[in-house]
């Protein structure tokens, strides 16, 4: 068996009378911790269980009765009357009762998955970048749709059913004795045998079924990113590769099923061969007790009602158990998540962070990710004066962006300290911190909601009329009212029905809605043509104003006007100045400033040569 990332998971040998572990009672335990809210439904409910199946254990022996009287001569109807009476009643309170048992015991289990669910993505919403980094996007979806489903399964349909069928077997096995002793040790000797079955399989059946959801999990993972990149696939023509290896994860996840049905297939006829072979015995050995005077014949019917019930019960019970092994495993992956740890801490007494004025220094910073040896940062040191606009260049992997991604602590520095308005970043509280800053990414993230709803995801709250106002000032409000429904038009997945220009001015209308001290922008105009940059430089030009801006910078034309320019290489900052300072230093941006004139001069007249002269005037 393979886990999600392809390596070879060990198989555990499987021990038939071992008890369950004290992990396995723990999980146990943890995942019923879920139902503590539910307490007065589950109490109901179980009332209802009793009740019901209390009700159905008066059929045989009211059976019984009435064989017995008629065996012994009876030919008085009116007893006849009075059970078909008695019946009428009892089946009407265990329909009743019924009805309370499976409704509340849903209403618990229902309940007790959607927190399950909720919790799980209220504590991934906790977690850092970093762990989203690291796992792909559709692992993490399986487990709030198809493991919680396996347990939303067992726990809440399951669960009534598990309760009936214990009340069952235990009020059988009581009548049972009580019907005749020597029957019933017949019965104790070899349905022993099921449980046994029950359990071997059990805990073969979980581990399958773990490797299963592992499986599934890898194959919807790739589907959700290729789905997501499906342009690319269509541009290189890779349909077909693609669907290949989707369709040999499924067929990996296919195999584990078969598996998995294989031990099903074999653990319910064992149970049942078991069941209904002492039923056979009990009705050889009762048959001839019956002929020998020993046993009444209406005693021996109600033997062998309560025998079927309580055979049921117990093949019902293990095939809840299998069903118990599956939601286990499921359950085991949910909980992965849940104990997860952030690397990201919260203060334990966190300072207020108030009245921001946007003042970031970078006091003797160092950074790398993980356990790797590369040092992305070292040694910066740096200070951003509050409404500066500080512009970041340097080449791939110089650190630009994990520079501007430790201010809103998505990441923790190792070395070091990232202070706002003097105060260690690590001291405040995370959503504190977060409210007075704001994001311009390349890559504009838009939700397939409405515009107005992608807007107010920075201030929920925001009026209609403050909507117009940051779109305005965003030059997007004449785009956004040109659409037939307006701010309400929905932009699809990732604002798809949008252009770049317009993704990236609805992009820059959410930051000004939020109205932050500190703006980070990630050359939000790189992508876009040269009519739409315009608009939008001009949109971010309003943003910048007054606010503490850091720029990282892949077209440099595009910071000539920053207060400073920092230059990096090599996670430090081996430059600083103005624009006019850097070139005439001639360093390492006087280099990548003229190369990307010459490339972008060259692109654009590849016949001549351009002149110094013809550069200037292009920027």
């Amino acid at each position: 068996m393979f886990r999600s990332d392809g390596k070879e998971r060990r198989r555990r040998p499987v021990e038939p009378f071992r008890k369950p572990s004290t992990a396995e009672l723990s999980q146990l335990r943890r995942l019923f911790r879920f139902a503590k809210p539910y307490r007065k439904a589950f109490a109901i409910g179980l009332l209802g269980v009793v009740v019901s199946t209390a009700a159905g254990l008066v059929f045989p022996r009211v059976m019984g009765d009435l064989v017995n009287n008629m065996q012994e001569g009876a030919r008085d109807s009116s007893a006849l009357n009075r059970t078909a009476l008695l019946l009428a009643s009892v089946f009407l309170i265990q329909a009743m009762f019924s009805f309370v048992r499976i409704y509340s015991l849903a209403l618990v289990g229902e309940g007790t998955v959607a927190d399950l669910r909720t919790e799980t993505y209220r504590h991934l919403m906790t977690l850092p970048v970093g762990f989203f980094d690291s796992r792909k996007t559709g692992e993490i979806t399986s487990r709030l749709t198809s493991d919680v489903a396996v347990v939303q399964s067992t726990v809440s349909a399951s669960l009534a059913n598990a309760l009936a069928q214990s009340v069952t077997l235990i009020g059988g096995t009581i009548m049972l004795v009580v019907t005749s002793w020597r029957l019933t040790a017949t019965v104790v000797l070899i349905l022993p045998l099921a449980i046994v079955a029950a359990r071997i399989f059990g805990r073969r059946l979980r581990a399958v079924s773990t490797a299963f959801q592992d499986r599934l999990a890898d194959a919807i993972a790739d589907a959700e990113e290729t789905i997501s990149a499906v342009r690319v696939i269509k541009w290189f023509s890779a349909e077909d590769t693609e669907v290949r290896r989707y369709s040999g994860k499924v067929q990996a996840a296919y195999q584990v099923a078969l598996r998995r049905a294989r031990m099903r297939g074999l653990l319910n006829p064992i149970v049942t061969f078991v069941a209904f072979g002492t039923l056979a015995l009990v009705l050889w050995q009762g048959g001839h007790r019956v002929i020998a005077g020993q046993m009444q014949l209406g005693s021996l019917v109600a033997f062998l009602l309560y025998t079927i019930m309580v055979a049921g019960a117990i093949a019902a019970l293990s095939a809840m158990f299998a069903e118990l092994m599956e939601a286990l495993g499921a359950s085991r992956r949910i909980f992965d998540l849940l104990d997860a740890e952030s690397e990201v801490k919260e203060a334990e007494n966190p300072v207020p962070l108030v009245n921001v004025e946007g003042r970031v220094v970078y006091d003797n910073v160092g950074f790398r990710y993980g356990d790797r040896a590369v040092q992305v940062l070292a040694s910066v040191d740096l200070e951003v004066k509050p409404g500066e606009v500080v512009a970041l260049v340097g080449p791939s992997g110089a650190g630009k962006s994990t520079l501007v991604q430790l201010i809103p602590r998505f990441f923790d520095v190792i070395e070091g300290r990232v202070l706002v308005d003097g105060v260690d970043i690590r001291d405040v509280r995370l959503a504190d911190l977060r409210a007075c800053m704001a994001a311009v990414p390349q890559e504009t993230q838009l939700f397939s909601g409405s515009i107005a709803e992608n807007l107010r995801v920075g201030k929920p709250g925001a009026t209609d009329a403050e909507l117009v106002t940051a779109a305005e000032a965003a030059n997007a409000h004449d785009f956004i009212t040109a659409f037939p429904d307006a701010y309400e038009t929905v932009v699809g997945e990732r604002g798809i029905k949008l252009s770049g220009g317009q993704r990236q001015r609805v992009a820059i209308a959410r930051a000004i809605l939020k109205d932050p001290r500190i703006l980070i922008l990630d050359e939000a105009t790189s992508s876009l043509d040269t009519e739409s940059e315009a608009v939008v430089q001009e949109a971010l030009d309003v943003l910048m104003q007054g606010r503490t801006t850091l720029v990282i910078a892949h077209r440099l034309s595009t910071v000539r006007n920053a207060d400073r320019i920092l230059a990096l290489d090599g996670g430090r900052i081996v430059e600083e100045g103005t624009h006019d300072e850097l070139i005439e230093k001639g360093g390492l941006y006087a280099d990548l400033y003229s190369r990307q004139l010459i490339d972008t001069a060259t692109a654009d007249a590849p016949s001549e040569a351009p002149t110094p002269s013809d550069l200037d005037r292009r920027f």
